[in-house]
C-alpha cells in the first residue's frame, strides 16, 4: 500500500513537471517564432556608447585660428518606415544634403540584410551621407516634421496617424555617435607646421583605427590634442536609437587641449608669398623659409614648398615633408661661422690676421681645393668672410686643429637635433674626428663633408645674432583648456653659450661686410636696416656614391637685422635653383623681400641713418609690446 502511494506520487509529480516543461516549450515557440519579428522590434539592449573628446584647436600667436574640429552627423533612414512616401521624402531632404534626389529615393528603398544570427531581416539602418554638418541636420530634421504629403490629419485612422507620425520622427534619423571633421581655415598656410591627420593603423596601439594626428604639430600634440575620450552606458531599441530614460551611466568625455604656436600668420602668409615669387623665378626642386627670433628662439614662420592643403592630400607623398627639419644637406658657405667663430673664440686668429688665400687654388692633402673668386690673395679673416673664400675658411680650420673645431661643430647643436616640438626632425650627419680623413679639417670649414638640416643652420646663424647664446627652437608657446585657461606655459630655453659676446660682436662685424658691394650678398641688402648674413653655394652630393653631382647645388642666405640689435634672423633655401645657383644671386633676393615686409609689418625700428623721418616716427613710436620674454636656463616639458 506505501509503494503504491509513493508511485502515485511519482506519477502526478512527473505529469506536472511534464506539463511544465511542455508550457515552456509552447511559450518558447510563440517568442522565437511566432512573434520574433513583433517582439525583436519592440527590444532594448544595452549599449555602450564611446563620447569622443573634441580635438583641440592650434592657434597662431595672435589667437587666429589655424586648425578646429567640428562635430557632424551620420544621416541615416529607417526605410522599413517609408510606405510608398519615399519620393516625397527624397525630394524634401536631397537638396539639403546637397545630394542627387534620385539616389536618395533608390536608398530609401525596402532592402534586407542578413543579420549575425544569419537570417535575412528588413535593413532599418541606412546610411544616407556621413558628415553632415549640424545645422544641415537640423534642417533635414525640421523639413521632415513639416512634410504633410498631401493628407488631412483629422481624417487618418490611429494606425495612419501612428505610421505618418513615424514617418515624420522616425523615419530619418540621425547616428547618436557624432563624428568629426577637421578644418584647416587658411588651407596650405603654415601645411609643414600644423601637419594632418591618418588613420592610426598600429594594432597594438590604444588608437588602432581612430583618426590621429599624422605628421606636425597634430601629430607631435597628439595627446594633449586628443583629449579623453567618455562613454554612456544605456538602453537601446532595435534600430540602436537610444531610449533616454533608460540611460544607466554617462562619463563626460575631456575635450583636447588648445595649442597656442609662436607662429605669426601673417609673417608666415609673407613668407610663404616671397617664397612663390623666388619658386617663380628660379624653378627649384624645393624652396624653405625659417624666421626665427634670435633672442627666443622662437619660429615666427616656417615654409616649405611645394606644400599641401591639410584637409586635401592630393598631393605627391614628397610635398608632406617639412624639408626645414628632415632634410639634410652640406651647407655650403654658411658653414664657415663655425670655423671662424671658433677660430675667434679661442683667439687661435684675430679678424686682422691675414692668410694667403692663393688666388683661388689650394692643394692640401692630394686634393686641390678652389674659391670662385681667382682674385683673392692675401685677405684678413673679415674678408675671408667678405668675400667667402673657402681656402681661407679651410686653412682657418687647419690652425685651429681638428678636435677644436669637432669641438665648435657639436656645440652649436650639429650631430644632434635641435628638440624643436615637431616629428621626424633629422640630426644631420657629423663623423667623429677618428673617422675624419685627411682632408675633412679644410672641407669641413667650408661647409663640405658634413650634413645638416636648415634649421640646424639658422639656429647656428641666430646664436651668433644672440651674442653667442645657442637656444632651442621655440615652436609651442602654451596650452590652454576650452575655456582659455592656461594649462601649461611653455618658456624659452637657454641650450649653451657656444662663443662669448665679444667673439659673436666681432662676427656681426664680418657678417655685415657680406651684405655690401665686395660681399657676396649685396641683394640680401636693406633700405633702412643694416643686415648681417652669409652666403651658401654647395654642390649636391650624389645619394649613395662618393661625389657631386654636376650641375647641381644648394643655394642658401641666412642673415638677421637690424645687425647689432636683431630682431630676426631669416634663412633661404633653394634645391637646385635654375637661371643662376649662387647664394646671393637666387636666395638673398628672396630674403629681401621677406625682410623689407616683415620690418613693415612688425613696425621694427631703422638703424641706418637713411631711414626716412615717416619710419624714424614709427619706429621711435614702437613701445616693445612685441618684446618676447627673456631666455631661461628651463627645459621644455615634454609635451
Amino acid at each position: 500500500m506505501g509503494k503504491r502511494l509513493q508511485y502515485r506520487r511519482l506519477l502526478l509529480l512527473g505529469a506536472l513537471l511534464g506539463g511544465a516543461f511542455g508550457l515552456l516549450a509552447c511559450r518558447l515557440v510563440v517568442v522565437q517564432v511566432i512573434r520574433h519579428a513583433e517582439l525583436q522590434a519592440k527590444a532594448q539592449h544595452l549599449r555602450v556608447i564611446r563620447l569622443a573628446p573634441r580635438r583641440g584647436d592650434i592657434l597662431d600667436a595672435n589667437r587666429h585660428l589655424l586648425a578646429t574640429s567640428v562635430f557632424v552627423k551620420t544621416v541615416c533612414a529607417d526605410p522599413t518606415l517609408m510606405g510608398q512616401r519615399q519620393a516625397e521624402v527624397a525630394r524634401a531632404i536631397a537638396p539639403l544634403l546637397q545630394m542627387d534626389e534620385r539616389e536618395v529615393y533608390q536608398k530609401l528603398q525596402p532592402q534586407t540584410i542578413v543579420n549575425p544570427q544569419g537570417e535575412t531581416v528588413p535593413d532599418k539602418y541606412v546610411v544616407l551621407k556621413n558628415k553632415v554638418p549640424v545645422e544641415t541636420w537640423d534642417q533635414v530634421r525640421r523639413a521632415m516634421t513639416n512634410l504633410t504629403f498631401g493628407v488631412d490629419g483629422k481624417k487618418l485612422s490611429p494606425p495612419e496617424k501612428r505610421f505618418y507620425a513615424n514617418l515624420r520622427t522616425k523615419a530619418i534619423f540621425a547616428d547618436p555617435v557624432d563624428e568629426q571633421v577637421r578644418n584647416y581655415p587658411n588651407k596650405s598656410l603654415a601645411a609643414h607646421v600644423i601637419g594632418f591627420l591618418g588613420m592610426d593603423g598600429q594594432t597594438n596601439s590604444p588608437t588602432f583605427g581612430q583618426i590621429v594626428g599624422a605628421d606636425g604639430v597634430e601629430r607631435y600634440m597628439q595627446e594633449k590634442l586628443a583629449g579623453t575620450a567618455g562613454w554612456r552606458v544605456t538602453e537601446t531599441d532595435a534600430k540602436s536609437r537610444e531610449v533616454v530614460s533608460l540611460r544607466r551611466q554617462e562619463i563626460n568625455a575631456r575635450d583636447g587641449y588648445t595649442v597656442v604656436l609662436t607662429i605669426d600668420s601673417v609673417l608666415q602668409d609673407l613668407l610663404e608669398s616671397s617664397l612663390a615669387e623666388g619658386m617663380k623665378n628660379h624653378t627649384p626642386l624645393n624652396l624653405s623659409g625659417i624666421v626665427v627670433r634670435p633672442r627666443t628662439g622662437e619660429i615666427l614662420a616656417m615654409a616649405t614648398l611645394p606644400n599641401f592643403d591639410p584637409g586635401d592630400l592630393k598631393v605627391a607623398p614628397a610635398a608632406l615633408r617639412n624639408r626645414a627639419i628632415t632634410d639634410v644637406m652640406e651647407p655650403g658657405s654658411t658653414f664657415k661661422i663655425v670655423a671662424v667663430s671658433g677660430a675667434l673664440n679661442d683667439h687661435t686668429v684675430t679678424l686682422n690676421e691675414i692668410f694667403n688665400c692663393e688666388y683661388g687654388s689650394f692643394f692640401f692633402a692630394g686634393r686641390t681645393l678652389h674659391d670662385h673668386d681667382k682674385s683673392c690673395g692675401l685677405l684678413p679673416v673679415e674678408r675671408i668672410i667678405t668675400k667667402s673664400s673657402n681656402i681661407g675658411a679651410a686653412k682657418i680650420g687647419i690652425k685651429m686643429g681638428s678636435r677644436r673645431l669637432y669641438d665648435y661643430i657639436c656645440d652649436y647643436g650639429f650631430g644632434a637635433r635641435t628638440g624643436i616640438p615637431l616629428p621626424f626632425e633629422s640630426s644631420g650627419i657629423v663623423h667623429r674626428v677618428e673617422k675624419w680623413s685627411k682632408v675633412s679639417i679644410a672641407q669641413i670649414p667650408m661647409g663640405h663633408g658634413i650634413s645638416v638640416t636648415r634649421l640646424q643652420m639658422v639656429m647656428a646663424m641666430s646664436a651668433i645674432a644672440n651674442n653667442g647664446r645657442l637656444m632651442r627652437p621655440f615652436l609651442v608657446n602654451r596650452l590652454e583648456d576650452r575655456e582659455g585657461h592656461v594649462m601649461a606655459q611653455y618658456q624659452p630655453e637657454l641650450v649653451r653659450q657656444v662663443v662669448s659676446e665679444s667673439t659673436a660682436q666681432q662676427m656681426v662685424r664680418a657678417l655685415k661686410t657680406v651684405v655690401t658691394k665686395d660681399g657676396t650678398a649685396e641683394k640680401a641688402a636693406l633700405d633702412f636696416y643694416t643686415v648681417a648674413g652669409k652666403t651658401g653655394t654647395a654642390q649636391k652630393t650624389i645619394e649613395g656614391v662618393a661625389g657631386y653631382a654636376a650641375g647641381k647645388y644648394i643655394a642658401s642666405f641666412i642673415g638677421f637685422f637690424p645687425a647689432d640689435k636683431p630682431e630676426l634672423c631669416i634663412s633661404i633655401v633653394m634645391d637646385e635653383p635654375k637661371q643662376g645657383y649662387y647664394g646671393g644671386l637666387t636666395a638673398a633676393p628672396v630674403f629681401r623681400d621677406f625682410a623689407t615686409a616683415a620690418a613693415n609689418y612688425l613696425n621694427i625700428r631703422p638703424d641706418r641713418t637713411n631711414a626716412p623721418a615717416v619710419l624714424a616716427s614709427a619706429a621711435n613710436a614702437w613701445s616693445g609690446a612685441r618684446s618676447a620674454p627673456s631666455a631661461v636656463v628651463k627645459p621644455l616639458p615634454n609635451p
